[in-house]
């Protein structure tokens, strides 16, 4: 089975039109992935890792590897 790592990089692929490989150490901003798109983010990554993510919970998630972070702290 592919790790969260892994997984987070293909929802990235699938939902962020980032049009690089992404660096999962970089702010989201940096990025330019804005707040709302963020969010939406979020969710994809809640349902795909089946996991209960609230807004406030993706406002706290700063870099994608944060993601990753947060991620494995609930497996």
């Amino acid at each position: 089975m592919a790790t969260a790592e892994e997984r987070i990089k293909k929802l990235i692929h699938e939902h962020l039109d980032l049009g690089r490989e992404p660096n999962l150490d970089a702010k989201l901003t940096d990025a330019g992935v804005s707040s709302v798109q963020a969010v939406a983010f979020g969710k994809e990554v809640a349902k795909e890792f089946n996991l209960s993510m609230s807004p406030g919970d993706c406002a706290n998630l700063q870099t994608l590897r944060d993601f990753v972070t947060y991620i494995d702290s609930k497996s």
